[in-house]
């Protein structure tokens, strides 16, 4: 019921995907900047103002400290992130959508790290060998540098798929359900003409 609902022509995807497709890509955009920001300003901390690693907490962190220890806010921001690249993708067309669909395969990946050290912390079970909770990858990439990483190679695919989203070729705009690089949508051009 709620999956016909959200399919609807009038749904909330078709929504999302439509007229609000701007509106929610800004408001996606601010959020992932924001946190990206965070990440930026804990390895400024390390690198450039010598914090020990435990005291780089980036901004929020120095107030609220539980924000950088907590497996469940990191897992569940990695969850609304993935959520928010599936919902907004069917907004995109042709090469921004392929940008787009890049940066969710990246995120799915990057949520099955953060699962990983979810489990490992709600379990009390540390996996591999190590004396903390540890992500795959972080076997390679210490935890800090790792996430940095993460966030910016799906950031900036999806900043990518932005950019030819709001320049779309004419075969592109052609296909748009939303008006984001300022044409009027198909269902625009059919309604008719008040003057």
């Amino acid at each position: 019921m709620a999956q016909d609902v959200a399919a609807a022509p009038g749904g909330l995807l078709a929504r999302l995907n439509g007229a609000h497709h701007k509106l929610a890509l800004n408001g996606f955009l601010a959020v992932v900047v924001a946190h990206w920001a965070e990440h930026l300003v804990q390895a400024y901390q390390i690198w450039v103002l010598g914090y020990p690693r435990p005291q780089a907490r980036g901004v929020l962190g120095q107030w609220f400290p539980w924000l950088v220890t907590s497996e469940w806010l990191h897992y569940g921001y990695a969850i609304v992130m993935l959520a928010f690249l599936f919902l907004l993708r069917r907004g995109f067309t042709g090469r921004a959508r392929t940008w787009w669909t890049i940066a969710l395969a990246i995120q799915f990946w990057h949520h099955i790290e953060h699962l990983l050290l979810l489990i490992q912390a709600q379990t009390g079970t540390i996996f591999f060998g190590q004396p903390v909770v540890t992500s795959v990858v972080q076997l390679i990439i210490p935890r800090v540098e790792l996430h940095l990483f993460y966030n910016s190679v799906v950031f900036v695919p999806m900043l990518i798929a932005m950019y030819l989203h709001l320049r779309p070729n004419a075969t592109e705009r052609q296909q748009m359900s939303c008006s984001c690089a300022g044409h009027r949508t198909p269902a625009q051009r059919l309604a008719p003409h008040t003057a």
